[in-house]
Parts: C-alpha cells; structure tokens; sequence
C-alpha cells in the first residue's frame, strides 16, 4: 500500500464529476421527507448525500437496521429512486447480484446498456459483524461495478443499542453497561474496518472513510467510488443521539470533534495508494493541531462514567495511531525506526513520502 500527496482518480465516463464547493453540489433531493429516523440522525444525512452524490441512475439496497427500519413505514419511504430491502448481512450480496443481474440484463438487450449506480448500505453491525464476509467477497469480483456504504452509528441502534465490533472502548450500551463492581464492561478498540477492507482486498479499486460532517468530502468520496468502478467500499461515521446520549443538535458538531480528535481520519485508497483528506490531512502535514479527545467524549453521556485515566488510555491509544503506525491513523502497523530507511518514510512529512507494506 502506498501513500502520496496527490492521487490522480479517473473519472470513467465523467458522469460524475468532482464537486468543488458547496454551490456545485446537485439541487435535485432523491431521499425526502417522511422517513422515521430520530432527530438529529446523522445515517439520514449521510442516506442523502449517498444519493444525491450518485444521481437519479441508482438503485439503492438496504440492508435491515436503522436505515431500512425508519424509511420504510406503512408502505411508504422517502427514497425517490428504486429501492429495496435486503437481509441483515446481505449487503455485499446483494450489491454484487444486482450488478451482476444489470449486466446480464444489458448484455441480452432487455434493457438500454447505460451506467445505473448500484449501492447497498448496511450498519455497522449488518456490515462489520454478520456482513463481512458477503462485502469481503464482493470486494474480490472486479468485473461488478457497485458500492457498499457502511453507515456506522457505533451500536446495533435499531435494537435498542447492543455491543458491536465498532463500539469504541469503554462506551456504555445495553450490552456493556457501566456497574459498581467494573466500571469499564467493553475494553476492546474499534475495529478498522476500511483499513481491512483496503489491505486485504488489491481487486477493489476505492475504499474509504467519511462523514457526514464533511457533506462534500463524502459526495466526492461516493463519486469516485462509482466512477472508478468494480466493487468499492465507503464506511462512514455516523454521531447518534439516542445510542451516543447527547442532544440532538450537536450530531454535526460530534462528526467534526471526532475527525478534528483523530479518532476518525478522513482518507481514500485508490488503486492501493492512500490519500489523507479534510482535517486529517491538515493534521497530519501540521497545519492543524489535533484537539485532545476529553473535547469529544466529555460531550457524550455513553462515557459519562469515565474517570482521568480512562481518557488518559483513550487519548494515548488514539496517539499511538498518530505516532507509531505506518500511516498516521490508517494503517496499523509499526516498524523499528532504524528501517524507515528502508521504506522511504519521512515521519515528520507522511504525506509526502511512499510507504509500501
């Protein structure tokens, strides 16, 4: 894998071009009002964006959780292109048969031979937990061209917030709540799943990691993912009043304070290079200074119970990411410094140098 400044991203058809500012950003609303997602639900923004990125050529899938759940009540739903429903860890099943049904269907002549967007979401426990494997196989079969966006609001929301593989440490859920007699129930450090997903996975073109938080960032992120076409993977970080307890209005203010932290790093792998983005690149070439992480967990009542040395352990895990690993909070490996040499690494300057793992 290897990291650069710049990546040159082709456009395939160019039906999709990048959007520069705000006001390029399409007028035309593909998911509106009448779903029944909690207010201040920022998996709603990111449904939005998702599509608004990809344009009225796009059928969406939807595995079961939050997202299919409250858009879809007494046979309506805010989806305004074709939509449908699939099983909890079918995602990349689905995504994968659909394109390949498309392409059959285009091949015979049944239908106009035409780009159509094909995006399957999941949560994170439909995605991370039960639907890794079905998004893991999807990933290998390049000849497909669809997207499966891991929308990852930290719990099994839908069900009343149960433990998943995305549950940061310490976080209180149904499943690991705080007691007198152990005050930390869940210990174990959030799964990297796009990292994963990219290092483990060479066929795939495009994987990446947004938020909603960055509108722009995460339309320009969908865009290249279905221009550069395959199969590709975007996982987003989705702040959640209900599971994370905070008040509704602070859902963006908690998608910027978890990028600006360095716990969530904005960045895109394509075709095996890494290219930082937003905050997390101005962090890494240090233009930003990276804001302690008391500032985003002291906001939230599922830390409530921590003490100092409880965000004192989180602070210095999310440090190690930054210091130690190959690729400041994307790829979790280490190297003894005597070899940097050997790698080309400038640590002081990470984005302008290529490191090959």
């Amino acid at each position: 894998m290897k990291m650069a400044v710049d990546t040159a991203i082709g456009h395939g058809t160019g039906t999709l071009p990048q959007i520069k500012g705000v006001k390029e950003v399409p007028y035309d609303e593909l998911f509106v009002s009448g779903h029944r997602t909690c207010q201040g639900c920022e998996s709603a923004l990111v449904m939005r964006h998702m599509v608004k990125a990809s344009g009225p050529r796009t059928i969406v899938l939807g595995s079961t959780g939050c997202m299919y759940v409250a858009n879809t009540t007494y046979y309506t739903t805010p989806w305004v292109v074709p939509w449908m429903h699939t099983q909890l860890g079918a995602a990349g099943s689905a995504a994968l048969g659909t394109a390949a049904g498309l392409k059959v269907l285009m091949r015979k002549g049944k239908i106009k031979d035409e780009k159509i967007n094909v995006i399957a979401f999941c949560g994170d426990g439909g995605g991370a937990d039960m639907g890794i494997g079905a998004i893991s196989a999807t990933l290998t079969h390049k000849e497909y061209n669809c997207l499966v966006l891991l929308y990852d609001n930290e719990s099994y929301a839908n069900t009343d917030i149960q433990l998943s593989s995305q549950t940061p440490y310490g976080a209180v859920t149904t499943f690991s709540p705080t007691g007198s007699k152990r005050r930390l129930m869940h210990t174990r450090w959030k799964k990297n799943m796009p990292g994963m997903m990219a290092a483990g996975h060479p066929e795939s073109r495009y994987v990446a990691a947004g938020c909603a938080a960055y509108a722009v960032d995460l339309m320009n992120k969908i865009r290249r993912a279905l221009e550069l076409g395959g199969p590709t993977f975007v996982h987003t970080l989705d702040p959640c009043p209900k599971g994370w307890d905070y008040h509704p209005q602070y859902s963006q203010e908690l998608g910027h304070l978890a990028v600006e932290c360095g716990i969530w790093p904005l960045y895109e792998v394509v075709d095996g290079v890494v290219n930082l983005t937003g905050p997390t690149r101005q962090i890494a070439e240090g233009r930003k200074k990276r804001k302690h992480v008391s500032e985003y967990l002291k906001r939230q009542g599922r830390f409530a119970h921590f003490v100092d040395e409880d965000i004192e352990h989180f602070q210095a895990e999310v440090d190690k990411t930054w210091e130690e690993w190959l690729i400041p909070g994307v790829i979790p490996f280490t190297i003894p410094q005597k070899d940097t040499r050997i790698l080309n690494i400038d640590k002081k300057k990470p984005l302008h140098a290529e490191a090959t793992a």
